[in-house]
């Protein structure tokens, strides 16, 4: 006696559900130009590396106790190996249901979120899902009060634990837009992503106007404008690679320390162009990112969120070999003042540093936080707030090097009062609680208004604090080192080599919960 018969059950039942949709929905998908929900997991994963779990939940039809017909459940979930290491990966499959999963399909098997918490894994979520509709209360024969907190409060406190990544793959609405952006990196697609909480025909319903979903919820939105979404992938596969490089520089958890890669980078390499690369003129802005890449290690660094807060850059990169999050001011664009969108990204990356033990380092030309009109409007008082308490309950290594300016609210949060902190800066570099220029006005008003000559009154006080303000001033009044800018990513690596020792002391869950 044997189980022959069961196994060949089994296979049949495995095959019926690798047919999703089936042909007509697999058909409709191609025409939207969109990978199968197996297609993407195939070229996300090493090769042969995908493991499925729950892979025979669905809806069955049923003839003289034969299963004569099968749908799937509609998302494909596994285990699959991401330049070797594993992960967990959580999958939209629009040809069923448009992606949407039933209320009576939940709560069985251990989910995927609930093995990533569990295992300590990576997930990622390649999501193409029209969330929840008014088609389940058909099904149920009555409706259920949104307790979607039961499934989003896992997710929440996932954050803390491992890296989860979002990958929008087509719509993605309603329960699932809000579990798109919860996770460190989230990615689109050109022209066929979209992320809203409702459509266009409930937007139509609820506020009375015609908008398409490009209109409502595409990249020109969410990369560009709400931040909601990092980056944004010319294809699919673009996409997937992005998803691959941000996983390469993390831990697996909160409990590992972050692979180190050998870059053969040599750490003493001193580049003769950071001599020059901040003008004499301060009033010409420099390439932010080229100052970036000339420090860390050649081909390493991973921007996030480019299109966002474009005032500040971030992303993560390598010295030596370790993974570093790295950040700094872009005088291309505002000057590099710290707004409330630039500010938003900085502390997205102070927590991810936090939450997963990286060495945080920031290239600070910092004028200040923005102001104006506009930036009142937006809160700049509270999100200046977030960001000062963000730096002050941070606890990784942290290494400012100040290459040009560094005043007020925004230059103070280049520098953590306790912990692993370093400050380097530069020849070029100037500071203070606010810019001479504009604070001489302010604080000599009745001097300068007194005298028969204003105009060249201002100027006089100017010129004489401007005397004053050398860094090698402050360096002799408070030991600040002034560094030769070629010295810099010497120093750096050599800092990132001394935090390891840190980092592996903290290990665990961080103190400081993730907040997306």
């Amino acid at each position: 006696m044997s189980w022959t018969e069961e196994v060949a059950e089994l296979n049949r039942r495995k095959k019926l559900a690798e047919q999703m949709g089936g042909a007509e929905g697999v058909a409709r998908q191609r025409q939207r130009g969109k990978l199968t929900v197996r297609e993407r997991i195939h070229r996300l994963a090493d090769p042969d590396s995908f493991r499925e779990f729950r892979g025979l939940v669905g809806t069955g039809e049923y003839k003289d106790d034969k299963l004569v017909s099968f749908v799937p459940k509609p998302e494909v979930e596994g285990t699959l190996h991401i330049n070797g290491r594993k992960a967990i990966v959580q999958a939209s499959d629009f040809t069923v249901r448009s992606g949407a999963t039933a209320t009576g399909q939940l709560g069985q098997e251990m989910s995927a979120s609930a093995r990533a918490t569990e295992w300590r894994l990576p997930l990622v979520r390649l999501l193409d899902t029209a969330g929840g509709g008014v088609r389940a209360f058909d099904e149920l024969g009555r409706t259920y009060l949104p307790d979607g907190n039961l499934y989003h409060a896992p997710e929440v406190r996932l954050l803390s634990l491992v890296p989860v990544t979002s990958a929008l793959l087509g719509s993605v609405a309603g329960y699932a837009a809000i579990s798109a952006v919860l996770s460190h990196f989230s990615v689109m697609v050109k022209g066929i992503s979209h992320l809203f909480p409702g459509g266009p025909p409930v937007v139509k319903a609820a506020v009375g106007y015609d908008i398409t979903k490009e209109e409502l919820g595409g990249d020109a939105i969410h990369v560009n404008v709400s931040g909601c979404i990092d980056n944004l992938a010319e294809t699919e596969d673009d996409a997937f690679a992005q998803i691959r490089k941000f996983l390469s520089y993390l831990p697996s958890s909160v409990d590992e320390m972050a692979p180190r890669v050998i870059t053969g980078d040599p750490p003493a390499r001193a580049d003769q162009a950071l001599l020059s690369i901040v003008p004499r003129n301060r009033r010409r802005p420099f390439d932010a990112q080229k100052l970036i890449e000339l420090i860390v290690d050649r081909g390493s660094f991973f921007q996030i969120a480019p299109r966002y807060g474009r005032s500040r850059i971030t992303g993560l990169a390598r010295l030596n070999g370790y993974t570093v999050g790295i950040m700094a001011n872009n005088p291309m664009v505002n000057g590099g003042a710290t707004d409330v969108a630039a500010g938003s990204k900085a502390i997205r990356l102070m927590q991810l540093c936090n939450t997963f033990h990286l060495p945080l380092i920031s290239l600070a030309d910092e004028p200040g936080v923005q102001v104006g009109l506009e930036s009142e409007k937006q809160g700049i008082e509270r999100a200046g707030a977030r960001l000062v308490s963000t730096v002050c309950l941070s606890e990784m290594p942290w290494c400012t090097v100040v290459v040009g300016r560094l005043y007020g609210v925004g230059g103070q949060c280049h520098h953590r009062p306790s912990g692993m902190f370093r400050r380097y800066c530069w020849p070029s570099a100037c500071w203070g609680s606010m810019h001479i220029a504009g604070g001489v006005s302010a604080a000599f008003r009745r001097e300068i208004e007194a005298s028969p000559d204003p105009e060249a009154k201002r100027r006089e006080i100017e010129s004489r604090l401007n005397a004053i303000a050398s860094p090698f001033r402050t360096a002799e009044a408070t030991g600040q080192d002034i560094i030769d800018p070629r010295e810099t990513r010497a120093l750096l690596c050599d800092f990132v080599e001394d935090a390891q020792r840190i980092l592996r002391n903290q290990l665990g869950r961080p103190p400081i919960p993730y907040l997306p």
